[in-house]
């Protein structure tokens, strides 16, 4: 499993709109692309604007799938609300319990 993590930083007061825009304009595309397994949208309490994003892939190859059409559209979406230009990580799972979920789903 591959998980992808994007980090951002929102113009003053707009956390609430990028928030949205995730939940309400991405997270409907992440739930159509073939291997998705879960999306988290995770919120700095001591830094408001700030938001981290994590999403939870089957394989390199569907999260690269995901990669090509997707993940520059929605950051020029996003940018006029940021501060700067997201960022993106991607990381191999090692251990997790949403792997077993995963597992389950693709058995």
């Amino acid at each position: 499993m591959f998980a992808r993590l994007v980090e951002c930083q929102s113009k003053a007061g707009r956390s609430g709109q990028v928030g949205n825009k995730l939940e309400n304009d991405v997270l409907p595309i992440l739930q159509k692309q073939l291997g998705f397994v879960d999306f988290l949208m995770l919120s700095d309490k001591k830094n408001p604007e700030r938001l981290v994003c994590i999403s939870f892939w089957t394989s390199r190859e569907d999260e690269e799938q995901y990669d090509r059409p997707h993940y520059y559209s929605i950051n020029d979406t996003l940018r006029p609300l940021l501060e700067f230009p997201a960022t993106l990580q991607v990381f191999e799972v090692n251990a997790s319990t949403a792997r077993r979920i995963a597992l389950g789903r693709a058995a």
